[in-house]
Parts: structure tokens; C-alpha cells; sequence
């Protein structure tokens, strides 16, 4: 099951992001951060509600969202849960009008089964790239940026 995240999801949100964190693969994120952002977050929950994955889409500009934070823990991977948490984001980025979604990952075949193009990070606007100053591979990302174009 999809839903949106509660405030009682966050810890859990925040032990699935920084275990990705420590390896290089998402970038930290803070207790604050997270209760911050909490209803950018979708949660996947298994039948007893426990968080089994997570994704956030969070809005640049009126045209612009990013997928960010998505996460599935390591025993629930290739089940069709991070699909499901990227499908949940585009689906709100439709309702709220925005004709364009982009990502920063390190996972380049899963984002183009989904329809993602890959495009050079320099078509990016500047805003998009506040949170890379938090980032201990900034300035030299080896992230790819991909973007998805809303019908």
C-alpha cells in the first residue's frame, strides 16, 4: 500500500535514508530536514503498516519537481516497490500541473524503463542544486540527471 507519509513515519524514514547515506548513495537527511518535508513523502507499507520504502517529490518551481529520497529497504528490493513510490510521485506532480520531473540518481536503467530521458545536469535550473552544497561529493557529482516529461 501507498500513502503519505505521517509524522510517525519520519524515524523510520530517516534510518531507511541515512543506511543509503553511509554507503554514498542518498544524501543525509536530518530529523528536522524530514519533519520539514514530511508531506513531500509517500511511504510503501506492508499489510501490518510498516514502511518498507519511501520516495518524496518535492516542487522547484511551477514547472519543475524532483523525485529525491527514494528508498526501499535492501530485503524488499526488485518487488516492484520503488516503481510503484516513483509512479506515486508522478501521479501528484499530474495533479499539481507540472509538466516536468527530474531526478539525480545512480540508477539509470531503472529511471528510463520508466520512461526517463537522461540529459545534461547543466539544463537544470540553479535552484535545483541547494541541496548539493550539502553533499560530500560536491562539486564533483558523479550523480546523472534524468527528467521525465509530463503529458
Amino acid at each position: 500500500m501507498i500513502r503519505k507519509a505521517r509524522i510517525s513515519d519520519i524515524k523510520t524514514i530517516h534510518t531507511l535514508l541515512n543506511m543509503f547515506a553511509r554507503d554514498g548513495l542518498l544524501l543525509p537527511r536530518s530529523l528536522s530536514e524530514l519533519y520539514d518535508s514530511v508531506r513531500d513523502f509517500f511511504v510503501y507499507c506492508n499489510e501490518d503498516n510498516k514502511v518498507l520504502g519511501c520516495s518524496a517529490l518535492h516542487i522547484c518551481w511551477d514547472d519543475l519537481a524532483e523525485i529525491r529520497s527514494l528508498a526501499v529497504y535492501p530485503e524488499h528490493h526488485q518487488k516492484g516497490i520503488g516503481n510503484r513510490l516513483v509512479m506515486a510521485c508522478l501521479d501528484e506532480a499530474r495533479d499539481l500541473e507540472v509538466s516536468r520531473v527530474f531526478v539525480l540518481t545512480y540508477q539509470e536503467r531503472f529511471f528510463s524503463e520508466i520512461g526517463f530521458k537522461k540529459v545534461d545536469k547543466s539544463v537544470l535550473p540553479h535552484k535545483v542544486w541547494g541541496d548539493c552544497l550539502k553533499c560530500p561529493k560536491f562539486p564533483n557529482c558523479d550523480e546523472i540527471a534524468m527528467i521525465f516529461e509530463i503529458e
